[in-house]
């Protein structure tokens, strides 16, 4: 029983990497930038709901929802101007621009808030569980889980059902025969980036929730939500869950056998399924 119960807190586990990939794979999705920011833009979100906290007093899912349009807010310039300079038929310009905007978010932070540890306010939320049989069941993992998938509905009805997502795919397919259609890729990219940041909020709500965070921890979550992304097929929204929930479950089961093996099971799983699946589990037609 003790290894149902560990096969069950991973697949809860992957639900947090999954919203840590949720952003990336979409930007990836519809402009092909590779945002090796990413993680450290996680940490940023969570630094912005610790100061919200801090200041107005409210609890960290308020603080939350008062971060998203800052963040929606913040996507959209960088993209608008910044980010869209940068895309084209060659990957290192924005690979180049991304990492330098890493390394200076990372010392902002660091000369902002320290490098101290810190987290986000505690209540009975996040240590009350349910029992389910003879497995106890976490409620902040099950919020977790439940969130990203909210997620991954929510982006699909978007791209499928409305007419923003409809721009978004021609903008994806073909984005000069979509200018004239009267699209304008520029904008339509930074509405996806903003709407990839306010799901970066969404992760970094988690994140602060459920463990420590400081300056420099956001490599570690750009490599979880890169092999998320990579295992579940570039731009597959469902298979970045199924991706996040194979390295948790990897992680959960390392860590059973022996603690110091926790993250090298998962790194071991995202090598095994490579080997099956060179271009992930459900890549898309025209990868």
């Amino acid at each position: 029983m003790i290894w149902v119960d560990t096969v069950i807190q991973g697949i809860l586990l992957g639900g947090l990497y999954a919203l840590f990939a949720s952003g990336l794979s979409l930007v990836f999705g519809i402009m092909r930038l590779v945002n090796l920011a990413h993680g450290d833009l996680i940490v940023m979100g969570a630094y912005l709901i610790l100061v919200l906290v801090t200041i107005l007093g409210l609890s960290p899912f308020l603080a939350a929802l008062i971060a998203m349009p800052v963040m929606f807010c913040l996507g959209w310039v960088l993209q608008k101007f910044l980010l869209n300079r940068t895309l084209g038929d060659d990957i290192l310009p924005p690979l180049l621009v991304t990492f330098g905007l890493s390394i200076a978010l990372q010392n902002a932070l660091l000369e902002t808030f320290s490098a101290d540890s810190q987290r986000l306010p505690t209540s009975a939320l996040t240590t009350a569980s349910v029992q389910a049989g003879p497995v106890s069941l976490g409620v902040m993992p099950l919020l977790t889980f439940g969130s990203a998938i909210l997620v991954i509905v929510a982006l699909n009805q978007l791209f499928y059902r409305t007419e923003l997502g409809r721009a978004f795919r021609a903008t994806s397919d073909d984005p000069t025969t979509a200018s004239l259609m009267g699209i304008k890729p520029a904008n339509i990219f930074a509405t996806a980036t903003g709407i990839a940041f306010v799901i970066v909020t969404i992760a970094a709500l988690y994140l602060g929730l459920r463990a420590n965070f400081d300056p420099n921890i956001g490599p570690a979550r750009l490599i979880y939500a890169f092999q998320a992304v990579i295992i579940g097929g570039l731009g597959s929204l469902w298979g970045t869950l199924l991706g996040g929930v194979i390295i948790g479950v990897a992680q959960t089961l390392g860590a059973a056998i022996n603690p110091e093996w926790q993250i090298l099971a998962g790194h071991f799983a995202f090598l095994l399924v490579l080997l099956v699946r060179p271009r992930g589990l459900f890549p898309r037609a025209n990868d």
